[in-house]
């Protein structure tokens, strides 16, 4: 664990807060710092719409700490070549929803990403730790989250917001130094490198609204048909929230979805009979709905995916098998199960019946499972 590992200053927090207040002067501001890692974080506003609104970035290198509005980030021409520059380290703490902030609002893909809860995950200090948490575990600092849910949007920012936002950053770059201290130790720096970098892959990969269908795991239990229209109707919400901006609840839940392509309405009027369907939906968009259910009852796809069926039981005896023989490995080299066999990776190893062919048991996984890789080809395959 870090725990243990050599003390890392912490740069104090500033006594003054510094906001950058032109594109200019954070091009200069990051073109000083050009080479050393940049520490980053962002506060966003998603409540009643599909994409994120940013509210502020933040930024740190070297120990200076800035606060940016997202105007003039965003008319920085030097922040989005940072943002993909491969020879500038970024520093994030669970960077998942920061990257598809920067996906929707710059257009960017982060190159050279560092997910410090990862790298905490695989310096075994737990999965999914906060960022509050892992900061008061290795620097003994009670973080005051209590701006956490406040408008990130109005201004000007409260003296609290601003205090809170420079916390959120001002750890990383110590955080980072002594996990990399702990997982140089343990072999697993290049893991963090690497793993890092697949989940910064997968976070940048547009979805296809075609294929979204595919997480609606409740609505395996429908026929091929239904799950054609299925695929049809949530085609259309994922573009309606596109075209809309408002959260996919907010134009039609999964579970209505479901219920239209299981009853297969012919009718407005058998449409509006569908528990639970608004009759707002049936006013504005019944036509356009009776036309997608229709489509999809038409379809003619040899290759249609269908959404996979939970583990059978003789399968689910396979899974915990299979747990039991990855377990032995998590425990030696201390390694969370969930972020070295997640529960989707193993149930896909058992319906595939091998881990050959997924990209996702190479690389530094592969190193860790060699030992019992025989013991899982030939259970997968018995």
């Amino acid at each position: 664990m870090v725990s243990s590992s050599p003390a890392v200053d912490v740069p104090p927090a500033p006594e003054t807060i510094v906001w950058i207040e032109t594109p200019e002067t954070l091009d200069e501001w990051l073109a000083q710092g050009k080479g050393k890692p940049l520490s980053l974080d962002t506060e966003f506003e998603r409540v009643n719409t599909f994409y994120p609104i940013p509210g502020l970035v933040q930024l740190g290198i070297d120990g200076e700490f800035r606060l940016v509005d997202p105007e003039v980030a965003e008319q920085s021409a030097q922040f989005r070549a940072v943002l993909s520059d491969p020879g500038t380290l970024k520093l994030l703490y669970a960077m998942s929803e920061d990257l598809e902030l920067f996906r929707q609002w710059l257009d960017v893909e982060l190159i050279s990403v560092l997910d410090l809860q990862i790298g905490a995950a695989l310096a075994g200090e737990g999965f999914s730790l906060g960022y509050a948490r892992i900061v008061e575990n290795l620097f003994g600092t009670v973080l005051d989250k209590s701006a956490t849910r406040s408008d990130w949007l109005a201004r000007p920012l409260s003296d609290a917001q601003q205090r809170y936002a420079i916390e959120d950053i001002r750890f990383l770059e110590p955080l980072y130094t002594k996990l990399i201290d702990s997982l140089k130790i343990r072999g697993l720096e290049d893991a963090f490198v690497e793993e890092s970098a697949r989940f910064a892959a997968e976070l940048g990969t547009q979805e296809d609204p075609g294929e979204h269908y595919l997480k609606l795991r409740g609505g395996w239990t429908l026929s091929l048909e239904q799950q054609s229209v299925l695929r049809e109707l949530v085609r259309w919400r994922e573009q309606e929230c596109q075209k809309r901006d408002r959260p996919r609840n907010r134009v039609l839940a999964d579970a209505l979805l479901i219920a239209v392509a299981e009853r297969m309405p012919a009718s407005l009027s058998q449409l509006g009979n569908i528990q639970g369907v608004p009759s707002g939906i049936v006013r504005h968009h019944g036509e356009t709905l009776l036309e997608l259910v229709a489509a999809g009852r038409s379809n003619d796809n040899p290759d249609f995916k269908r959404i996979s069926p939970p583990l059978t039981r003789e399968q689910q005896g396979l899974f915990k098998n299979l747990k039991r023989i990855i377990r032995k490995m998590s425990e030696n080299f201390d390694i969370p199960m969930e972020i070295l066999a997640p529960r989707k990776r193993l149930e896909k190893a058992i319906q595939d019946q091998s881990i050959t062919d997924q990209a996702f048991f190479a690389g530094w996984r592969a190193d860790i499972l060699a030992p019992v890789k025989d013991d899982i080809e030939e259970l997968l395959t018995s």
